[in-house]
């Protein structure tokens, strides 16, 4: 029986695993989809060790970046973005073989055009990680210019103080690719100036738990369009099936 995997920590609030093996039972695929919980990336060795049936692993918060290092090869998407979250994963002879994908910025660009008004040219990235940078690059594609947002200064980012409501008025589209928010902490939201948000303001969550954050509420209350993750989470699977069986 071939096995699929998904590699994190923690694993909590993973989807992937419902998912997957609900569509293999309904396919009548004959594999298994597991959730490698492992606290350190270094754990990715003793996986495949123990796992000679594998044939793909996704991977998130925090390996997306970590485990570039692994693979023998990386798709120019995720090597553009810098961050990988699906693996696929083949044997020739003793040899395993590992090349790295990126289905961020397929799910997130394909569940955020439909919503994009012509006068949105702009948006805020809250959070720097790898999430973050498959959605900037998806952003870019689209022809939005992007500022990315950090509780800590660095390089071609601010931080949350410089959140004027004349700069949200100006980005706005904002996304949240941090875990602020997520159950069981779903009494918190970025530090934004929510005031400023109107009916011309887009907010995407990349959180679907729960299916509605405080972030999207108070957006919502203002009149903002408003989306959390769950639908990009459906097209980066339906993308990681394809990256799984060969199609680059």
């Amino acid at each position: 029986m071939d096995k699929y995997g998904l590699i994190g920590y923690p694993l909590g609030h993973s989807f992937s695993i419902s998912y997957f093996n609900e569509k293999f039972e309904n396919e009548h695929i004959n594999a298994k989809y597991l959730n490698f919980e492992i606290p350190t990336i270094d754990g990715l060795t003793e996986v495949l060790d123990r796992n000679p049936e594998l044939r793909g692993l996704n991977v998130t918060i925090p390996y997306k970046e970590q485990v570039m290092k692994y693979l023998d090869a990386i798709s120019p998407e995720a090597e553009a973005i810098g961050a990988v979250n699906v693996i696929r994963v083949t044997h020739k002879g003793e040899k395993v073989i590992l090349k790295g994908f990126n289905s961020d910025v397929i799910g997130f660009t394909q569940s955020i055009e439909p919503l994009l008004e012509p006068s949105q040219k702009k948006a805020l990235i809250l959070g720097t990680g790898g999430a973050a940078k498959a959605i900037n690059y998806g952003l870019r594609s689209l022809g939005l210019k992007t500022q990315l947002v950090s509780r800590y200064k660095r390089q071609d980012t601010i931080t949350y103080d410089w959140l004027t409501p004349k700069l949200v008025k100006e980005y706005n589209v904002i996304v949240n690719c941090t875990p602020v928010g997520m159950y069981p902490h779903a009494d918190e939201c970025p530090d934004l100036p929510y005031d400023a948000i109107d009916t011309h303001t887009l907010l995407y969550d990349l959180i679907y738990n729960p299916d509605e954050t405080l972030f999207l509420k108070r957006g919502r209350e203002r009149g903002a369009t408003v989306k959390n993750g769950l639908e990009m989470l459906l097209l980066q699977a339906f993308a990681s099936w394809e990256f799984w069986n060969g199609k680059d």
